[in-house]
Formats: C-alpha cells, structure tokens, sequence
C-alpha cells in the first residue's frame, strides 16, 4: 500500500510525531511506501534543524531526517505554516529580511497543493496530532 503521513504537532508538546515516526518505520520494514510525509500546523517545528534536545532524550527532527535520506522519502513542511512559525530556507530567509534560515536540508518547503497531490496518489493517509 502506498500511504500519507501528516503530522500536525511540534516535537516536544506531543506524543503524535514521535508516534508517527514509529508508524513510519513500521510501514517500510513490512515493505509499504511512504509517498509523502506533510509537516503542517505546529509539525513544521519537526523540521527545524536547530532544535537541540537534552543528550538523555530523542531528538526527533534528527530522527526525521535520518529517515527520509536512508529511504530518500519525500518529507514537506507547509511553507505557509512554516513562516508563520518561523523555520524557513534559505530562500525565505532572504526573501523575509531574516538572518538565518533553519529548515533542515532533508526537508523541502512546499504548498498544500502537495498534500493533495498526495492524497490523490496514496491509498491512505494518516494524520498524526491535531
């Protein structure tokens, strides 16, 4: 089966990412594909590279991105949900007058069009926090 993911919730003040990121490598190792995984909502903040978690903890964007480039999946955070909050590319870093950009470079920044697009080619699609 071909499968979705949206995850909705930041990091650290929910347990849905880190519940999706096992749903995920559940799904690879009994063989399904991951078209998509959507970062929306407060779940941009899973793409951030500067989150820094105590050494004891998981750091889950770091999980995340592990994920996607040793199964070069196709991980998006909604741009608009992403400038809102802050984490952007180098690209709308500049084109905001900021100093820095965040988004870790496993993580592409993209519209809800490829959500849908998503939707339309997955034969399920789950969404995680809200």
């Amino acid at each position: 089966m071909i499968f979705t993911l949206i995850i909705q919730a930041s990091p650290y003040q929910h347990q849905a990412p880190e519940t999706a990121l096992r749903f995920a490598k559940a799904l690879l190792r009994q063989g399904h594909t991951l078209h998509r995984i959507f970062f929306y909502r407060d779940g941009v903040h899973n793409g951030s590279a500067l989150v820094s978690s105590p050494r004891d903890e998981v750091n889950l964007p770091e999980q995340w991105q592990a994920l996607a480039e040793d199964h070069e999946l196709d991980i998006v955070v909604c741009i608009a949900a992403a400038i809102r909050r802050g984490v952007l590319d180098a690209t709308e870093a500049k084109r905001y007058e900021r100093r820095g950009d965040n988004l870790h470079s496993a993580f592409e920044l993209s519209g809800l069009g490829q959500l849908v697009e998503a939707s339309l080619l997955s034969d399920r699609v789950i969404t995680f926090g809200g």
